[in-house]
């Protein structure tokens, strides 16, 4: 069923592919002749096998990090054994480029695979053709309001029909082949290199279009944590890789029978009876392909969160057992407008194909070198798999370099995306360490509020309560606004603390809640330090519990029902003087008032919970 479930979701991008890649391909290599076209289709062939089926399904899916995947998850495994230092920061705004690249082209694959399918209109009724950009929009906002059901029970859902559609493909592909069966000579990589040695020039550009059959690999590995190594790596061999092969073998042998078909090879392949019931399969195919890259993104922005490069979204989980399944409602909307924006802006997959692809490929090679980097720091390293991901890397980064041309013609677009999003990203993770280091010239240490305590005429307030502290070795600043301006002191209080692990969950070898007594004379004062992963969040009510649990005795006056939470509210205000440029403090502050607050994120009781705020500058 798992396997099922990641057919449904995970190869949805890749599956609907010969939809518009062969198409794409044949009008930038001008292949007509039995030579070229069995030349475009070895290059078709060969990035499947060394693009997706090595590099990513036998070498990136192992490295994953506690069963998460992507290029986010990649680089908190490499900076979890790097200290800091100029290693770990390279590592940080690499993986920051990664997330933005890949969330930029995540905006134009679900346009242009539901514009493509679309397109089927006008091959089955010309007529019809100025209902193909409407009928995207329409399935585009169908695909969007779906998504609060999950990736998992939408998984369950598309399966059974990926499974047609990869069927149909393969069967259609042979049928097409068994009246040219020469075509299968095509399989061999001397034609490829033939062609490319043939036409340099030519071949170079045709490379930067065979992109387009291995969009979605980058998708495959950031939906590992949604369904796992073995469903995704069985799905791949087992039917995805033979389904896509026959298809563009078929599609190769429809052009050579008719070269007109080279305007739209796919459907050239198709009786003439079934074109509508394909249009339909097509259409809902390429939903699905959708929604591959969108529950990436949601996986993406989860792990920028839980890593402090953006804001933490509102992040609702879909599944008990698959802890990857999740939903974003910001995300989801942003993303919904983005691509329908999209959609009427270039209004083809023709226009579209031009802009596509060069997001895809950068954001292989990163991973790639981050592969390479982790792998070389293991002991011993996997050197089997590092090979083989170098080789391949290299084939990666020969198809980036092809793609490098259509910036001009239209993948500025994706580029720009990804560009202002890195910059969101990096200013986000700046100014998160600017206002660290303003905490640390306001709160006091635990020592100084121990003697504060000790030496100060303070009252004390009966009853327990908790203050939240970013730090373990200092107390937050509403304790400092209750002893200046109040000069009181609750008879009994926690400072809770939690650090964040560069690892989807706590490790199990590290103890995730640590309770040790602070108190001074006639004062009960407890520190509690909290382990997470980057993709929990902290519920401050049962981390209460687990440490009542773990030290019963030194927690005795905590009643978790009872206990009242005390928040410290930073209002953030643009500083002059500050050595930041004026214009990232302004989106800066913008982030900040878009994150969620404190009392949701930390899932606290609102009745019991006070907020003291303090302004402080940048």
């Amino acid at each position: 069923m798992a396997a099922l479930g990641a057919l449904g979701v995970v190869f949805g991008d890749i599956g609907t592919s010969p939809l518009y890649a062969m198409r794409a391909i044949l009008g930038e290599s001008d292949a007509t002749g039995r030579a070229d076209v069995y030349g475009v289709t070895s290059l078709v062939v060969w990035a499947l096998v060394s693009v997706v089926g090595v590099l990513h399904v036998a070498v990136l899916l192992t490295a994953d990090n506690m069963g998460e995947g992507g290029v986010l998850a990649l680089a908190s495994l490499l900076r979890r054994g790097v200290a800091r230092g100029r290693l770990r920061t390279g590592v940080s705004v690499a993986a920051m480029i990664g997330a933005a690249l890949f969330l930029g082209d995540s905006i134009l694959t679900p346009s242009i695979s539901v514009l493509s399918a679309s397109e089927g209109l006008e091959v089955a009724a010309p007529s019809l053709s100025s209902l193909v950009v409407p009928l995207a929009l329409v399935i585009l906002v169908g695909v969007f309001l779906l998504q609060p059901v999950g990736s998992g029970r939408i998984g369950a859902a598309y399966g059974p029909v990926m499974l047609v559609w990869f069927s149909v493909l393969g069967v259609s592909g042979l049928a097409s082949l068994a009246r040219d069966p020469q075509v299968v000579e095509a399989l061999s990589p001397t034609w490829g290199l033939s062609f490319l040695a043939a036409h340099p020039r030519t071949g170079f550009l045709t490379l930067g279009a065979i992109v387009l059959v291995v969009t979605g690999a980058e998708a495959l590995y950031t939906d590992l944590g949604h369904f796992g190594r073995r469903a995704i790596a069985t799905a791949w061999w087992a039917l995805v890789f033979p389904a896509l092969v026959l298809a563009y073998l078929g599609e190769a042998a429809a052009v050579l029978r008719d070269p007109s078909s080279s305007d739209n090879p796919f459907y050239g392949v198709v009786p003439s009876w079934a074109t509508i019931p394909v249009l339909v399969l097509g259409t809902c195919a390429t939903i699905i392909a959708s929604e591959a890259v969108i529950a990436g993104g949601f996986t993406v922005l989860h792990q920028a969160g839980g890593l402090g490069f953006l804001p933490d979204l509102r992040t609702i989980h879909t599944s008990r057992r698959h802890p990857g399944q999740i939903y974003q409602p910001a995300a989801n909307w942003t993303l919904a407008v983005a691509v329908l924006l999209v959609v009427v802006a270039f209004r083809s997959s023709d226009r579209l194909s031009n802009a596509y692809g060069v997001t895809v490929s950068a954001t292989v090679v990163l991973t790639v070198l981050l592969y390479v980097v982790w792998a070389v720091r293991q002991d011993p390293p996997p050197v089997t798999r590092l090979v083989l991901g170098v080789a391949t890397g290299l084939v990666a980064a020969v198809l980036f370099a092809a793609t490098l041309p259509k910036l001009v013609a239209g993948g500025w677009v994706p580029a720009v995306i990804g560009l202002i999003v890195f910059m969101l990203m990096h200013t986000w993770w700046s100014g998160q360490g600017r206002v660290a280091t303003r905490l640390r010239e306001e709160e006091l240490t635990v020592d100084e509020l121990m003697r504060t305590i000790g030496d100060g005429d303070l009252h004390r307030l009966d009853g327990c309560a908790v203050f939240l502290t970013h730090d373990p070795s200092v107390a937050p600043l509403a304790v400092r606004a209750l002893l200046d301006t109040a000069h009181v002191v609750p008879e009994h209080v926690m400072l809770l603390s939690w650090d964040v692990d560069d690892t989807p969950s706590a490790q199990p070898d590290r103890a995730r809640v640590q309770v040790r007594s602070l108190g001074a004379e006639c004062w009960d004062v407890t520190g509690v330090a909290v382990v997470l992963g980057y993709a929990e969040r902290l519920d401050v009510g049962h981390i209460l519990r687990d440490a009542i649990e773990a030290e019963p005795e030194l927690l005795s006056a905590f009643e978790p029902g009872r206990v009242v939470f005390v928040v410290s509210e930073l209002h953030l205000a643009a500083s002059r003087s500050a050595s930041w440029a004026s214009w990232r403090q302004r989106v800066f502050l913008a982030m900040n008032r878009l994150a969620r607050h404190q009392t949701d994120q930390l899932s606290l009781p609102r009745a019991r919970t006070v907020v003291i705020g303090r302004e402080l500058g940048l």
